[in-house]
């Protein structure tokens, strides 16, 4: 859309619309400079610094002037009900995680002040990508949180984690390309690369001959770049090796956060070719979400690692979810949402734990680093600990009262409600496969002996007090969720009807 210069004011920029991307931005900026002027500062200093930061992030989101139709930053920005929703749980999401850095001495990149850098800049990357509309805009969030991304995998220094990174970037080019040919493709078709200008452009020549194949190429093109984001079928392959190079708490929040983003992008994408009723697309997502799902699990099953079987189920729960974009149905946004929601919390303590339970050596496995008998009869060895990860065990396998299980009854309420109720048992049978491998960890926790290893091993238990702070705070979060589901249910539904989707 072109303005003349004569008539820019600040109305028109709206530069408060940028005030959280600054912010992180800004703060990162901060933490090298202070690293500039004085080297070998604890780390705690930075820690406090980026958890205050990410806190005025947020009341800066929150205070936000939010609506449908509110723009921004010559109409690129987009600051809607889905936008301030999604920047809430990103900002969350990484206040749980920076606490983290101090509960170990081992983990040497939590002493370089540029991996705070880099996470705010991820952060604002992840918040570019959630506010806007404009497909340039979204590609500079995604690759400026990728890259940030792709350096903080590397930074954990080991052999695997090189691997993961290399693995992560080779993927994430691969993606940024589809992505990049599909907005080509939506730009040909309609002239504009503004979601609300390309909706009615589509529609207006939906009958000329050729168009149904390329927008055939352009969703495709687009479903594939997100389907590498999303870790779905057939593009899932590289997730399970990158979070087990990871560091546990970091591929925690990678099973969250960039799933979040890349939801909400999804959502305003492919909702909007639903909307103009071009039902192959739909399809094609409904076919994707099943086999990610049904595969993720079936792979899970046989992981001998307890990382990779996160990993695995994660991914399982990314197809659960991306059901709700073919829906594209009130329901099923603000399903998608309480499910992440809820998710993020016991993933993010699933993982953690794994940090308690961490060994100086490869003392049962010389592959992996969290094998199933590493945990063999940790109820006698660390009592608390056990009950903690059978809980998250529990909530992610769906059973009640626990968090993620409202989380599954609605999404599969929706989808009932939206006349798919195949598609619903479906999800159910998934999740009854889901709850073996979930099982299977609580079994060895609870029901067999310690092996010798982990006798001799257990002073290399970390716990302390940040770490069980967040695990606290997720437990609480996971027991108990029945009574905080409604006020949730309600807020998220306000931000959904405060957001256009489609044309």
């Amino acid at each position: 859309m072109f303005i003349d210069p004569k008539n820019i004011t600040m109305d028109v920029l709206n530069l408060a619309t940028l005030m959280p991307m600054l912010i992180a931005i800004g703060g990162g900026l901060v933490i090298l400079t202070i690293d500039l002027i004085k080297e070998n500062i604890h780390k705690s200093l930075y820690v406090m610094l980026t958890i205050l930061i990410l806190f005025v992030d947020l009341g800066a989101t929150l205070g936000l002037n939010f609506g449908p139709n509110e723009k921004g930053f010559f109409d690129v920005m987009l600051i809607d009900g889905l936008a301030i929703l999604s920047q809430v749980l990103i900002l969350v999401a990484s206040v749980l995680f920076i606490p983290l850095a101090l509960t170990s001495k081992r983990f040497h990149e939590y002493s370089y002040p540029e991996f705070f850098a880099l996470f705010l800049f991820m952060i604002a990357g992840f918040q570019f990508m959630v506010s806007s509309d404009n497909l340039i805009l979204i590609f500079i969030g995604l690759e400026t949180a990728s890259l940030s991304l792709y350096t903080l995998i590397a930074m954990h220094n080991r052999h695997n984690s090189f691997e993961a990174a290399v693995k992560y970037f080779t993927m994430g080019a691969l993606a940024a390309g589809f992505f990049t040919m599909g907005s080509a493709v939506l730009y040909g078709i309609s002239g504009s690369l503004e979601l609300y200008q390309i909706a009615p452009a589509i529609q207006s020549r939906m009958g000329e001959p050729g168009m149904m194949m390329f927008l055939l190429g352009g969703a495709g093109l687009l479903l594939t770049a997100f389907a590498f984001k999303l870790s779905l079928f057939p593009f899932h392959t590289w997730a399970p090796d990158v979070y087990e190079g990871a560091s546990a708490p970091l591929a925690g929040y990678m099973s969250v956060v960039p799933k979040i983003a890349a939801f909400v992008v999804s959502m305003r994408i492919f909702e909007m070719f639903i909307d103009l009723q071009i039902e192959w697309v739909q399809t094609m997502i409904i076919i994707l979400s099943v086999l990610t799902m049904t595969l993720a699990n079936l792979m899970a099953l046989v992981q001998e690692d307890v990382k990779r079987m996160l990993a695995y189920s994660s991914i399982s729960h990314a197809g659960f979810v991306m059901v709700a974009i073919a829906l594209a149905t009130e329901k099923a946004n603000i399903g998608i949402f309480l499910y992440y929601g809820l998710f993020m919390f016991t993933n993010l303590g699933a993982f953690a734990m794994l940090w308690v339970s961490r060994h100086k050596h490869r003392v049962h496995h010389a592959r992996y680093d969290h094998p199933y008998e590493k945990f063999s009869g940790m109820v006698k060895i660390m009592p608390m600990g056990a009950i903690v990860m059978g809980l998250f065990m529990l909530s992610l396998a769906g059973v009640p009262p626990f968090s993620v299980f409202w989380g599954k009854v609605y999404l599969m309420s929706a989808t009932i409600d939206a006349g798919y109720t195949w598609l619903a048992i479906i999800m159910g049978l998934n999740s009854a496969i889901a709850a073996y491998y979930y099982l299977k960890l609580v079994v060895y926790m609870f029901l067999k002996e310690p092996t010798e290893q982990v006798t001799k091993e257990t002073t290399y238990y970390n716990v302390s007090k940040p770490l069980l702070t967040i695990l606290g705070l997720a437990v609480f979060v996971t027991v108990g969720s029945i009574f905080y589901v409604d006020p949730l249910i309600e807020y998220i539904t306000e931000m959904i009807r405060a957001t256009n989707f489609g044309i």
